[in-house]
């Protein structure tokens, strides 16, 4: 097997320095597109691969970035980490992903285990046991020793960091709006995730959108619990009391699962009710009809922290230069909502 090619090497064989070289490498602005194109054109032929151990002793930097996941089976999750691999791929970086599974304690575990050296920094999405219990510390320990953190989707106040974020109440407000548009005018709210801030925002949406038409909300449409046990129970139940045109889920499962028991009620959609879920995932695009949804665009969140991270890690930003990006949706129109007609 042929030694690996090192820097001081491809310095000598370029009659180059070791600093240009190692700058080229590095894509730094200091050198010219010429050189560097010639230096990296060279590196590339001859297999050079960097020393990370090395580089991290010298830098004191790993270029590595911990990934805090609450749960890998939800698409949306997963859409966000493959947008975050991607920009740190390209920019040099490897990740170390782990799954809290919505606990506090894992996740308390999980970056003191990583804060002791083996990351630069996190970008991490609270898990829903330390949003109810509001038990920041962790995140506080870390920041005080200036290591950078970006927080995406589910975000608390409390934690002065970077954040990514989806523009949560204007997307449910237009998606309730929108079913107003098609004729709907008794609308209910399904959600799985109570207790959750973000679902509070889009529940804040779908009133707003309410009273800003006239329609005053009927507590008897709005279903709010933890989870789906019992779902299908409570979605009957409404429907078997109340007259129901329109439902807004705000969450994905709350939608596969409305649908469900609409279509065994023989119910058709969208011409007796029409459904918009939230989060444009597997379950919307494929079920029967397919959801119109509320797109997060979860690959360009992850983009987005992970550019925010990296450029902090960089220098390019300051630790202290907070910022809160918010990212815009869009609604995807499917079968299950009609036409729009009524202009407001």
């Amino acid at each position: 097997m042929n030694k690996r090619i090192t820097i001081k090497q491809i310095a000598k064989a370029l009659g180059v320095s070791i600093s240009t070289v190692s700058k080229a490498l590095n894509d730094s602005y200091e050198i010219s597109d010429e050189t560097k194109g010639k230096i990296q054109e060279y590196a590339k032929l001859h297999k050079y691969k960097p020393n990370t151990l090395a580089l991290s002793l010298q830098n004191k930097k790993t270029k590595t970035i911990g990934i805090l996941i609450p749960n890998i089976l939800n698409y949306y999750f997963a859409r966000a980490l493959r947008g975050i691999e991607k920009v740190a791929t390209e920019k040099g970086y490897s990740i170390i992903t782990c799954i809290t599974n919505e606990s506090y304690e894992k996740e308390v575990e999980t970056m003191e285990m990583l804060s002791n050296g083996t990351i630069d920094g996190f970008i991490a999405c609270v898990s829903v046991e330390t949003l109810k219990l509001k038990k920041f510390d962790h995140f506080h320990d870390i920041l005080e020793e200036e290591t950078p953190i970006v927080l995406y989707d589910r975000v608390h106040k409390d934690i002065n960091c970077d954040k990514v974020v989806t523009d949560n109440i204007k997307s449910a407000y237009k998606a309730t709006r929108f079913l107003m548009k098609s004729g709907c005018k008794d609308i209910a709210l399904i959600s799985t995730s109570e207790g959750l801030n973000i679902n509070e925002f889009r529940i804040k949406g779908y009133l707003k959108a309410l009273t800003k038409y006239g329609v005053t909300p009927n507590e008897n449409l709005i279903i709010k619990q933890d989870d789906e046990n019992n779902l299908i129970e409570r979605i009957n139940h409404m429907l078997d009391n109340n007259k129901v045109d329109g439902i807004f889920s705000v969450d994905e499962v709350s939608g596969a699962i409305a649908t469900q028991v609409l279509n065994k009620r023989n119910v058709k959609i969208p011409e007796e009710v029409s459904i918009i879920g939230f989060t444009n995932g597997i379950l919307s695009r494929y079920g029967s009809p397919p959801l119109t949804s509320v797109n997060r665009f979860a690959h360009t969140t992850g983009e987005v922290a992970a550019t925010r991270l990296i450029d902090k890690l960089e220098g390019r930003i300051k630790f202290d230069d907070i910022k809160t990006e918010i990212i815009k949706t869009k609604l995807v129109e499917r079968e299950s909502t009609k036409k729009l007609f009524i202009k407001f």
